[in-house]
């Protein structure tokens, strides 16, 4: 994995702060989506730019933690339950 400069470290925290916004219900609104489908269309234009891999990488990671949280969630509510 590459080591990133201090201008990316910026971006990537900027850009993670600002997925953080977005918002998701799984149905209707879906942002982080959105957002994907338009680094994805990016990407495709101008491959191999650094911008494009750290929006997908912070894309993962928040969907991630996203989904780790509704599964913390819903052992919780499994848990009050019985």
């Amino acid at each position: 994995m590459v080591e990133d400069t201090e201008e990316e470290k910026n971006f990537r925290d900027r850009y993670a702060s600002e997925l953080k916004k977005k918002k998701q219900d799984g149905y209707k609104i879906d942002e982080l989506e959105d957002e994907r489908r338009n680094v994805k269309q990016q990407g495709m234009k101008t491959q191999g730019r650094r911008g494009e891999q750290i929006k997908h990488e912070e894309l993962d990671k928040e969907i991630g933690r996203r989904y780790g949280l509704r599964q913390e969630e819903r052992k919780k509510e499994k848990g009050s339950q019985k």
